[in-house]
């Protein structure tokens, strides 16, 4: 038996996704063509980013269909970011996505960008005062404000409504990175936008989609640059013959996630109240990060800290026990990393190292926490024993 327990990576593709992907592939015609082909692979392909838009609450036109969430964060990010030069200050919290992380760091060294990590509470939540200290500092030179909905690490859900008013005021730029958030809470773009959000980040392999697809749900009030050139494809924001089956595939996984929002929310509660109580009784030392409150996490995501071991030693006994789960820390060169987000936390490198992430989806059952609470203690206890990593390379 083998238990797949990492969710927020990827989740697996709904029978109703893979047979409208599969059928929508066997129909020929470029969107972009005028003959009949066209004009009906055109017609299915706003269909789907009418769907699409319903799914996020906002009008389809602001939908603007990617290659993935990787895609939208860095078009979100770097569009806005060159549209309103010659600002240069970007701020955004500590613990955010490599995605955003990494496209901050190109701009940094590549566009002349500043960077201001705002810290992230205990909790894992952005520290709003700080970030409105930081506006006032110079709120003429802010190019954007960026974050995540929710921490795709440890689940703690973002003021994001806080911050979009708190930039707002100054007329400042918010983009979302709702990735993680997308299908687990319900999202209302036309909302969002009302108080000052212009930008919002979703991918469809997270809901039971295709890989390879995702949107960026763009404000139609909002200016941003592009990052590829060519036809001048939906509103000369992303231009390239869009992917018609990936589309009409990501809208019946959208239409599906979204409907099911409220009872899932509750099912996969249920479910993680089970996988904690059973963990911190399997490992009584072990600590739970994120914010306790249910009603300020994403339901699905349980982010353990395990003294004495590494993360990744855990994860691969898990793995030879047949659980699959995922580990906060990233791993480069063969060398295990602590935790970034813990560390924003406020973690020590040592906490932060023992870190593990548990997420939850649609196939998951209490027979699969049950398996997993199972095979933890033999795990974490040969974990123990090797200890941490030495992060000194030798010669």
């Amino acid at each position: 038996m083998t238990v797949y327990l990492d969710h927020a990576a990827t989740t697996p593709m709904l029978p109703a996704a893979i047979d409208a992907y599969a059928q929508a592939m066997t129909l020929v015609g470029n969107p972009a063509s005028i003959h009949s082909h066209g004009q009906n692979a055109k017609r299915m392909l706003e269909e789907a980013r009418e769907q699409v838009a319903a799914s996020v609450r906002c009008d389809p036109i602001e939908v603007v269909f990617t290659g993935g969430g990787t895609e939208s964060v860095n078009l979100g990010i770097k569009g806005l970011y060159w549209a309103r030069s010659p600002r240069r200050r970007i701020l955004a919290p500590g613990g955010e996505h490599h995605a955003t992380i990494d496209t901050i760091d190109w701009l940094v060294s590549h566009e002349n960008a500043l960077v201001e990590w705002i810290p992230l509470d205990a909790l894992g939540r952005i520290d709003v005062a700080a970030l409105e200290r930081a506006i006032a500092r110079n709120p003429d030179d802010v190019a954007l404000v960026t974050l995540l909905a929710a921490n795709n690490e440890v689940g703690t859900v973002q003021p994001v409504a806080d911050v979009a008013a708190l930039a707002a005021a100054h007329g400042i730029p918010v983009h979302i990175d709702a990735v993680s958030a997308y299908g687990h809470q319900p999202i209302d773009f036309a909302a969002l936008a009302a108080v000052g959000v212009s930008a919002l980040s979703i991918s469809a392999h997270k809901i039971g989609g295709p890989v390879g697809i995702g949107a960026l749900v763009l404000a139609r009030t909002a200016k941003v640059e592009p990052l590829i050139h060519g036809g001048g494809q939906q509103r000369q924001v992303r231009s390239g013959t869009q992917d018609v089956a990936a589309a009409v595939s990501f809208a019946v996984a959208a239409t599906a996630a979204t409907a099911q929002i409220r009872s899932e929310t509750l099912r996969l509660g249920a479910l993680r109240d089970r996988l904690v109580a059973g963990v911190q009784g399997a490992v009584p030392a072990v600590v739970v990060n994120g914010d306790p409150d249910a009603a300020g996490r994403l339901a699905g995501t349980a982010h353990f800290t395990f003294g004495g071991c590494e993360g990744d030693s855990l994860l691969f006994l898990l793995d030879v026990a047949g659980v699959s789960v995922s580990t906060g820390s990233a791993c480069q060169a063969g060398i295990a990393e602590p935790s970034h987000v813990l560390r924003a936390m406020g973690r020590s490198e040592v906490e932060a190292r023992g870190a593990l992430r548990v997420t939850l989806g649609r196939t998951t059952t209490a027979d699969d926490i049950d398996a997993l609470i199972a095979a933890l203690p033999a795990a974490y206890a040969q974990a123990s024993l090797a200890g941490f990593a030495d992060r000194t390379p030798t010669l």
